[in-house]
């Protein structure tokens, strides 16, 4: 075989090769292909978050198990407790429930369902496990959860710091 012929033959490999490379580079011509991430389960901003699965517990530590009431409140009142908790109120709180927990925040008058008044009677005799599960959870069309925003230590400080507000 004569050198110009293997020179054809290495020309014609090199432009096949780099003809076709930029088809699927520049995606002309699509292949779908298959990854771990696409065929498994995800979490999408603002969907509900997915329930705890069974028998495991969260790296923070359990803030209550479902089907056993509302959990007891395991921080105490104390200085600390209650100066996290007005800090916490006031960046996560203020704006819908006002300074003073009275539901008259900035934006509670663009908001269809009013925000809790904080210091009514009904708040006042609520326990602080279910003070707390608001706060978790939410409540469905008036308050979102902040579950997401505030460990457990968090939670508990806020619901401290709620009982001090005055009626």
């Amino acid at each position: 075989m004569s050198a110009f012929k293997r020179f054809l033959i290495l020309a014609a490999a090199a432009a096949l090769i780099l003809g076709v490379i930029p088809l699927f580079t520049y995606d002309l011509i699509k292949i779908d292909w298959i990854s771990f991430m696409e065929i498994q389960q995800s979490y999408r901003p603002m969907e509900e978050p997915l329930p705890v699965p069974e028998q495991s517990i969260p790296i923070e530590g359990a803030a209550y198990i479902p089907g056993m009431g509302a959990p007891a409140n395991p921080v105490e009142a104390d200085e600390i407790s209650l100066e996290r908790g007005r800090l916490l109120f006031e960046v996560n709180c203020v704006l819908c429930h006002g300074a003073g927990g009275k539901g008259d925040g900035m934006i509670s008058a663009f908001l269809q369902n009013k925000p809790a008044d904080l210091t009514s009677d009904s708040v006042r005799s609520a326990s602080d496990g279910a003070i707390f599960m608001v706060i978790t959870s939410g409540s469905p069309g008036k308050m979102p959860a902040l579950n997401e925003n505030l460990t457990v230590r968090d939670r508990w400080d806020v619901v401290n710091y709620v009982r001090t507000l005055k009626p």
